[in-house]
């Protein structure tokens, strides 16, 4: 499936095997927010998997930033998360969306019924509410890769369980 979106800083065009009512859902969400972009308005952006800069953090989580500076305002990024890879209990300041891209992820509200925590795999859409204190994990035996937008700034701030 090919997409074309409109957003502040040109027309987008995305390729993801997703469905398009998910699609036609997230996909306006994920374009709010970024406020200080300076792209020519007549360019394509294509950028290959090959091509993708991944900042590794000291857990082995990896950030590959696609538009906007990630501590600074919303972004956009690819994130890898290792395969077994359970985060502590934490809440953003911002409304993080993702899309899974390969590998299996849950994420659960601390103190949410363990019934809710749905394995997410390739083409699935979560959110995750600003101030919400929740656990993510990668349950797959690969890499858990995701596309990340986030409405504003990135932040990590660890909650008690």
């Amino acid at each position: 499936m090919v997409l074309y979106i409109a957003t502040p800083f040109g027309v987008m065009r995305i390729f993801m095997k997703i469905n398009g009512l998910l699609a036609a859902l997230v996909l306006p969400l994920m374009t709010l927010g970024v406020t200080s972009l300076n792209a020519d308005q007549e360019a394509i952006t294509n950028l290959p998997t090959a091509s993708l800069s991944w900042n590794m953090t000291e857990e082995g989580v990896g950030f590959a930033p696609l538009i906007g500076k990630r501590f600074e305002e919303a972004y956009m990024a690819m994130v890898k998360l290792p395969a077994g890879l359970v985060s502590p209990a934490h809440v953003k300041s911002s409304n993080m969306f993702g899309v899974v891209v390969s590998g299996t992820m849950t994420h659960l509200a601390v103190g949410g019924d363990p019934s809710l925590e749905i394995p997410l795999t390739q083409g699935a859409f979560y959110k995750i509410p600003a101030g919400m204190p929740h656990i993510s994990k990668c349950i797959s035996d690969v890499y858990c890769v995701t596309f990340l937008y986030q409405d504003g700034p990135f932040d990590f701030v660890p909650v008690e369980q």
